[in-house]
């Protein structure tokens, strides 16, 4: 289980390799692409025995979603997050984002108000934006080096005609791992406004030590009314391109709306990603996502302790997830400025903090998924592209 060994991403159709100098108009050939979330090592090895047996057989005929799907995904929410989920709530989307634009389209309607809370992922502006839906960002409040939720100056923000609130645990950007409490007011705050609550639970595995996830139903389960939660293998076993997710819907009523509307689309998941997320949700998928989570600690302190001696700029401690948020502000130079700095002198393509929402805009966020040496040349890099500050 090496997450250091060597592989070119470049020239493979890559979308964090290959399009960064598109995007951020950092160099092909020794850039270092840190923005996108996805992470530059192998997945593992019983997923890619499964796709070999899958290969090997070679047949690619239709297959239904099947129990050995289903029962894995019961299975991996009970060991690893203590979550008893029915395998009749599972249904299956095409990716995370397709599920959030499938919530927005089956229960809101067009014009409709959605909250979310900023910084934030920032697909979920986007999708709320191309679904025709408008967009109520909520600012977390910045308090030492966390967020922590502002529920009053977030009811200021409604005006009584919003629909949903699309809600992110573990926090993307800021990696924050919200506690029960944290998580009852988000609960109550959605009851009390009538709202859906659409809980993006995606980096629920890639919790560091000393900080427990705990699943929004857990939290809250007088919530299932009103609760879709969604859950995906991509971003543990870095099979995002397989485009599969889950939303768990313990209410009957909902699980039904969204199964009919899954029905009108005939969506029906591919047979080998199916294969590939049953083959993860494993024992020994289990023990790789333990040792990935050892090599993400590393590399994570690796990249706090070489930002921390650059004056004005701080990592937010990372409680979860691979992506470091950073914050530029204490340098007092622009956002443009910052950027330069990073994209033309450093050569590294992070994720632009203003893309995540009001409160980012001084930020980037660093994707650290990679080998342990490109975290250390990234840390180099910086250090030199601001030692004007030392």
């Amino acid at each position: 289980m090496s997450f250091n060994d060597p592989i070119e991403r470049r020239g493979t159709h890559s979308s964090k390799w290959d399009m960064m100098e598109k995007l951020y108009d950092v160099p092909q050939q020794d850039g270092i692409a840190m923005w996108t979330a996805d992470s530059d090592y192998a997945t593992a090895p019983c997923v890619i025995d499964a796709l070999r047996r899958a290969a090997d057989h070679g047949v690619f005929g239709y297959m239904p979603i099947h129990n050995d799907y289903l029962n894995a995904i019961q299975w991996w929410m009970k060991t690893r997050h203590n979550w008893d989920i029915d395998t009749s709530w599972a249904l299956t989307s095409q990716g995370l984002g397709n599920a959030i634009a499938l919530c927005l389209d089956v229960w809101t309607d067009p014009g409709a108000r959605v909250v979310i809370f900023t910084p934030v992922y920032h697909e979920f502006q986007i999708k709320i934006e191309k679904a025709g839906r408008e967009a109520v960002t909520c600012p977390l409040k910045h308090t030492g080096d966390s967020y922590v939720l502002d529920l009053e100056d977030a009811q200021s923000r409604l005006d009584g005609s919003e629909q949903m609130l699309i809600w992110c645990s573990p926090q993307n950007p800021s990696g924050r791992v919200w506690t029960t409490d944290e998580l009852r007011g988000i609960v109550e705050f959605a009851a009390r406004n009538d709202l859906i609550l659409v809980s993006d639970e995606i980096h629920h595995d890639l919790v560091f030590p000393d900080h427990t996830f705990v699943p929004m139903h857990i939290a809250a389960p007088e919530v299932e009314d009103r609760l879709i939660v969604l859950t995906a293998a991509s971003k543990t076993f870095n099979i995002a391109g397989q485009r599969t997710g889950n939303m768990i819907i313990p209410d009957a009523k909902l699980r039904k709306e969204m199964q009919h509307r899954l029905n009108t689309l005939d969506y029906k998941p591919a047979a080998l990603s199916l294969q590939m997320i049953t083959a993860a949700y494993s024992p020994e998928g289990a023990k790789w996502a333990d040792a990935q989570i050892q090599h993400l600690d590393q590399n994570r302190k690796t990249f706090d302790a070489a930002i921390a001696t650059i004056p004005g700029v701080t990592s937010m401690p990372l409680q979860a997830t691979y992506l470091a948020w950073v914050d530029f502000s204490g340098t007092g130079m622009s956002y443009d400025e910052i950027s330069q700095r990073v994209r033309k002198s450093a050569r590294i393509a992070p994720s632009a903090g203003p893309d995540f929402g009001p409160g980012g805009e001084t930020f980037l966020r660093f994707n650290l998924a990679t080998q342990h040496h490109r975290v250390e040349e990234a840390c180099a890099r910086l250090k030199d592209a601001f030692s004007d500050l030392q």
